[in-house]
């Protein structure tokens, strides 16, 4: 396992070994070079430097991010590259385009004065990404230095991480924008820190009540490693190693080719399981006469608000002093049971009358910031599925670090593929992110020798995830072509059919 602190800043290399694998190399190295050729048609001066932010595809712990409980993702190959070159001027101007300009349209604005860019996050233009990260960076580095005044960008981003696929394309876009923005304005190095937690509030900026994981994963990754990240005191990560097994461990991502924007469908799933988790969490504080202090969630308050007000009361049992954490999630998972009873969910009224407060105020309070489309709130299922979701991330994490000694190594990854199996019936069934797509590819997969499946990123189609032994990938893949690509995609193409399925490493975070 790699050395590691969240703390260091993020590396600098003139390499490309550090980055990609050495397959990849060749390819990577023609994209690069490219970049920089089409930086200097376009704009007739070589970038000054380039920041690079990768995607990520979340091994175990889904939707359980924005309560603020650990999650265990990885990051892959798949990036986004921003190539910039500076000017100082009186009126700082950004001019942005994209490798790809045919189908993303290059664009010019101005800078305020005071860093405030206006961002329509109703407008879902491809240029917002990049705006946000550059309006949180310009905002920290108002915040050391109210002096400061933003540079001119001349800006050429080519990314090849699948939009709307479920390995979080939007993160490492902006993840990388403001990467790129801090190191353009700025000659202090960027720490890892400090520029995860300017992605994830940046990132709210277009409209998605982000929970921090997948910001996480694309800056703080290190190749070899899963990478544990927890929220709670505070933003934490720390590189998880794979034990040596025969077979190895190997993951397969496959993509279902249903579109999922999240920045798109928000209001009706990714916006509005946030707005249930968070009032799950107030509901049954209210009930036991609990008040949740404000956290790092996306509405300030989180079931792990709840885990920690609940057992510093006096309604904890006396022996829970001594439990693990594996106990106090299963007593809660009990508590949820016997609080939230409705199953058929909670509209606004009972929930408000369970807040103590009208409609309006509920509304104004939860649904506002990002708006939410719903007659009835399940407040039980997504609180149950947050606290179990945990219990087995929990599970996993104790397997990597400590393997059974006695039960070889087949017995190891059984266990490890039982949990991701549990966590797609979880999201399937009672946290309703999964599709009928999503649950095929899984199902296909593990008939064809695959020890665990499950959906990956926000769900409602996007990517799934798979841990296959190394004997097996060929046959899951050929697996997934006849039964699933080849029926549902009659004319597709061996081009497309290559980028479907992936078996992926554990990638790099972000560089410069």
């Amino acid at each position: 396992m790699a050395s590691h602190s969240i703390h260091e800043p993020v590396p600098i290399t003139k390499s490309l070994d550090l980055v990609y694998e050495a397959a990849s190399l060749p390819n990577q190295q023609k994209r690069w070079d490219t970049l920089r050729s089409r930086f200097f048609k376009l704009y007739g001066k070589n970038p000054d430097f380039v920041a690079r932010s990768p995607g990520r595809v979340n091994i175990i712990g889904e939707h359980i991010d924005y309560s603020l409980y650990e999650v265990l993702p990885m990051a892959i190959e798949a990036d986004v590259i921003i190539a910039i070159a500076t000017s100082a001027s009186q009126e700082a101007q950004v001019s942005i385009s994209n490798v790809n300009n045919q189908k993303f349209k290059s664009s010019e604005f101005t800078i305020p004065a005071n860093g405030e860019l206006d961002i329509d996050a109703s407008a879902h233009e491809w240029t917002n990404y990049f705006k946000a990260g550059l309006k949180g960076a310009l905002a920290l580095i108002k915040a050391g230095d109210a002096s400061a005044t933003p540079r001119s960008m001349s800006v050429l981003i080519d990314g090849n991480v699948p939009s709307g696929g479920g390995l979080s394309s939007s993160a490492a876009f902006v993840c990388a924008s403001a990467l790129a923005v801090l190191h353009a304005n700025r000659p202090a190095p960027v720490s890892k820190k400090e520029l995860v937690e300017l992605a994830i509030v940046s990132e709210r900026a277009v409209g998605v009540n982000s929970g921090g994981m997948d910001q996480a994963a694309s800056v703080f990754s290190l190749r070899g490693d899963a990478v544990s990240v927890s929220f709670s005191p505070e933003l934490h990560a720390e590189p998880i190693a794979f034990p040596a097994t025969d077979p190895p461990i190997t993951f397969m991502i496959a993509q279902s080719f249903v579109a999922a924007d999240k920045h798109v469908t928000a209001p009706e799933c990714y916006n509005l399981r946030v707005v249930e988790c968070t009032l799950a969490a107030e509901v049954v504080a209210a009930h036991l006469g609990l008040q949740l202090e404000s956290d790092s969630a996306p509405l300030s308050q989180s079931l792990r608000g709840l885990q920690n007000a609940y057992f510093h009361s006096s309604h904890a049992p006396p022996e829970s002093t001594r439990w693990n954490v594996e106990e106090k999630l299963t007593h809660l998972v009990h508590l949820v049971e016997e609080t939230l009873t409705n199953k058929a969910g909670y509209n606004r009224q009972e929930i408000a009358s369970a807040l103590n407060i009208p409609v309006p105020a509920l509304e104004s309070r939860y649904m506002t910031k990002f708006p939410v489309r719903a007659s009835h709130f399940l407040l039980r299922q997504r609180a149950l599925h947050v606290f179990r979701e945990a219990i087995r991330v929990t599970r996993f994490k104790a397997l990597l670090q400590t393997p059974p000694a006695d039960d070889g190594h087949d017995a190891l990854l059984r266990r490890l593929g039982a949990l991701m199996n549990e966590t797609q019936t979880s999201c399937r069934e009672v946290y309703e992110c999964s599709c009928p797509e999503l649950d095929e590819l899984c199902a296909i997969a593990r008939e064809a020798g695959a020890y665990g499946s499950r959906l990956t990123g926000a769900g409602w189609g996007g990517c799934t995830v798979h841990l296959v032994p190394m004997g097996k990938v060929q046959a899951v893949r050929a697996a997934w072509e006849e039964r699933y690509y080849r029926v549902k995609f009659p004319g597709i193409s061996d081009e497309r059919l290559a980028e479907a399925v992936v078996a992926s490493e554990p990638g790099q975070g972000s560089v410069m």
